[in-house]
């Protein structure tokens, strides 16, 4: 195991290594957080999310992580714009420097250094087409305990607030919400829940994306 970067902020410690068997690995405060070696799930949210809207203009990402949901948005031509909201600006600048590969140097891409929930209340309402959200390991495995918030029906309202006609937000989680899904239902009148069976560092594990239509 070799370390590659350590960074601090006010919520703890990001630290970004490299695992024996080769795969880059980000964790936040001792917890794994994402590596490079299974990323379909990270994938699926934006192949969800695209498959749901006729016309990606304009799409936020909660969450930068390793940068693999951004680069599977950035694959369809249609899209004109992501906005990524990222809380760590340690784990922005470790991409802008190289150490992570970066999807930045795309003149579609913004970055806002801030709370997801601050970045979407921020925005006008019905300015967006989507809004994928894969900044945890899921309600249930949080890797900042105030992000709770963002699972609840209170910010998903201010989700939908924010989607055009049509729009869609999506949500990755790590295990199975029934309160997830119950609060996507609520706002949104319905809820499509997605498993993604993966291998993690030999194990097989359930990961799960969380939809809903305005």
């Amino acid at each position: 195991m070799a370390e590659i970067a350590r960074g601090w902020s006010e919520r703890g410690e990001l630290v970004l290594r490299r695992r024996d068997d080769g795969a880059l690995e980000l964790r936040v405060n001792g917890v794994f957080v994402m590596d490079d070696q299974e990323t379909s799930s990270e994938e699926l949210l934006a192949s969800a999310a695209l498959a749901a809207v006729q016309r990606p203009e304009r799409v936020l990402v909660g969450g930068l992580g390793l940068g693999y949901t951004v680069r599977a948005l950035l694959a369809d031509s249609r899209l004109g714009q992501v906005i990524v909201a990222e809380i760590e600006p340690d784990l922005v600048a470790w991409m802008r420097s190289g150490l992570v590969p970066s999807i930045l140097d795309d003149p579609r891409v913004g970055v806002v250094v801030g709370d997801v929930r601050a970045v979407v209340t921020d925005l006008p309402d019905a300015s967006v087409d989507a809004i994928l959200l894969d900044v945890d390991n899921g309600p249930d495995f949080l890797v900042y305990n105030e992000n709770s918030a963002i699972y609840t029906s209170g910010f998903l309202a201010t989700c939908r607030l924010k989607l055009r006609a049509g729009g869609v937000l999506t949500v990755w989680s790590s295990s199975a919400s029934a309160d997830l899904e119950s609060a996507v239902t609520t706002v949104f009148g319905k809820c499509q829940v997605t498993d993604v069976p993966v291998r993690l560092q030999d194990r097989d594990e359930t990961y799960f994306v969380y939809q809903g239509s305005s």
